[in-house]
């Protein structure tokens, strides 16, 4: 994908044209299984926590370090989702349920 990308800009660079970025779906979202995890241990939600923020991470992307905008939307989503995340995974805990994964959704608009 981003061989294609960089050839697309190279290709449009070379050309004069501008280059169409493909646009990233309006609410990505990755599952977040925890069915091997003993949720009532502490081991276990130190590691669901860990999962949910790397798809928090995930989910939300990164800003380049000129961008402070851009690095206040990225901290936004990332704060804003981790909270939705995390409610779903206190749930999850308090019912020691392990077969429901955790869906951690972006929520730009």
């Amino acid at each position: 994908m981003k061989k294609h990308l960089i050839l697309a800009a190279l290709a449009a660079v070379s050309i004069g044209q501008p280059v169409s970025a493909q646009t990233a779906p309006a609410n990505p979202s990755v599952a977040v299984a925890h069915r091997d995890l003993d949720l009532r241990t502490e081991a276990g939600t130190r590691a669901l926590d860990r999962r949910i923020w790397r798809a928090v991470v995930a989910v939300c992307g990164t800003a380049p370090d000129y961008g402070i905008e851009g690095k206040n939307d990225v901290r936004r989503c990332r704060r804003d989702t981790r909270a939705l995340a995390s409610a779903q995974a206190e749930l999850a805990i308090a019912n020691a349920t392990r077969g429901q994964p955790i869906r951690v959704s972006s929520i730009r608009k």
